[in-house]
């Protein structure tokens, strides 16, 4: 059983920055590949951006390319989310992801609330 736990959520005028931090419980970490998602009201769940278990290759949605950055520290078990230059639109509840053998696993998520 895989455990994650967002912090680092909160509510941020436009242009700000804030950074979200995803606590992992498993023992292999590093074998796997690490992501955030997020959810506004009324869309749907989409993914935002994606980390390799080494965190050399990085994937990110065009949305907040140039603007979010992933990473990872493999001895915290730990994955992040710098969200810089903000806007309103990334107002949404942001999850964490980690897909071991094909099982996708989910924190709780964290609210990130943007005002204009």
């Amino acid at each position: 059983q895989v455990q994650l736990v967002e912090s680092g959520g909160g509510l941020v005028q436009a242009g700000g920055s804030l950074r979200l931090s995803c606590a992992a419980s498993a023992r292999t970490f590093s074998s796997y590949a690490m992501g955030w998602f997020r959810q506004a009201p009324g869309k749907e769940r989409e993914s935002v951006a994606r980390i390799s278990g080494t965190g050399t290759s990085t994937y990110y949605a065009d949305s907040v390319k140039g603007r979010f950055t992933i990473s990872r520290d493999n001895a915290k078990s730990t994955v992040y989310l710098q969200m810089n230059s903000l806007k309103p639109e990334d107002t949404a509840v942001y999850y964490c992801n980690a897909r071991i053998v094909g099982v996708d696993y989910w924190g709780l998520g964290t609210q990130v609330t943007v005002s204009s």
